[in-house]
């Protein structure tokens, strides 16, 4: 048996996080060292560690979740676009990141905004107003 991976636990609550939403099999929270403001994370609930290993209907319900939380980032974090990426180089376990992006910069992951946890209380209460 493997163990958990961080985002799991996140999931389980074991490990904080700044979550914006979840549902039975999809969760939202915010990158802790985030490339720009709003930068989140969506993850299925279910742990696998690629992309393309997830059954078709976790995949397509993983990016039909990610568009309404990227619909509500864009609500409400000034940008000109939202930015989806996939890597998963990172954590072993499917991982959507939602970027907000002003410039190229912003999708590099060379460049990091720091918020405190205020910042990221108050990104996470303007996301929501907009789900």
């Amino acid at each position: 048996m493997t163990m958990a991976s961080i985002f799991t636990k996140i999931i389980n609550g074991e490990i904080p996080s700044y979550k914006i939403v979840e549902d039975d099999n999809y969760f939202a929270f915010l990158d802790i060292n985030p490339n720009a403001e709003g930068h989140t994370l969506c993850v299925p609930k279910k742990e696998v560690d690629k992309l393309l290993d997830l059954d078709e209907e976790t995949y397509m319900g993983l990016m039909a979740f990610s568009r309404k939380v990227g619909m509500a980032i864009e609500a409400s974090i000034p940008c000109e676009r939202v930015g989806l990426t996939v890597i998963g180089l990172e954590v072993p376990h499917v991982h959507v990141h939602l970027i907000p992006l002003h410039t190229m910069q912003n999708a590099t992951f060379q460049h990091k905004v720091r918020l405190t946890p205020e910042q990221f209380e108050s990104v996470v209460a303007r996301i929501r107003q907009k789900l």
